[in-house]
């Protein structure tokens, strides 16, 4: 007997083929999160990265240095700081920099934009540049100048 002499039977194997195919785009899915905790700062509550779905959420970077503290020397040294942060957690997570896909940008004062853009875009092919938000912030962490966050593609 074939599905398309039974309208019933052809109904049941479609209703059995779909259910299959939402199984299986579940299962696939369903990855759990893998948290990464920051080396850095393990006292703090959040993680360095998440990978999740083939992205890896970083957390926001500041320009401080291994110690803790910001550079010296306002939002030029600073952002340079960031994005060597950036590319080290890349580096810890077997990426590089040609992997970020998005870049949200805080910045303390809007004005410094400029000298931001200077800076940030050395760390990028010309014209190979992540999607990017920028905006103000009335304060970020330590009194920083600028923060970073990024998502990257795992590959």
């Amino acid at each position: 007997m074939s599905p398309n002499s039974n309208p019933a039977l052809a109904v049941g194997l479609l209703s059995a083929l779909l259910m299959a195919i939402a199984l299986a785009s579940n299962s696939a899915m369903a990855e759990n999160p893998r948290m990464y905790p920051s080396a850095k700062h393990p006292e703090y509550p959040f993680s360095e990265a998440v990978a999740y779905n083939e992205v890896l959420y970083l957390s926001g970077e500041i320009g401080a240095d291994k110690s803790g503290q910001l550079v010296p020397g306002g939002i030029g040294p600073e952002t340079k700081q960031v994005m060597n942060n950036i590319k080290a957690t890349l580096a810890r997570h077997q990426l590089d920099m040609s992997d970020i896909i998005k870049c949200t940008v805080f910045l303390a004062d809007i004005a410094q934009w400029p000298t931001f853009n200077r800076v940030y875009a050395g760390y990028f092919n010309k014209g190979k540049y992540p999607a990017r938000s920028a905006l103000a912030a009335s304060g970020l962490a330590l009194g920083a100048a600028v923060e970073v966050e990024c998502l990257a593609a795992l590959n």
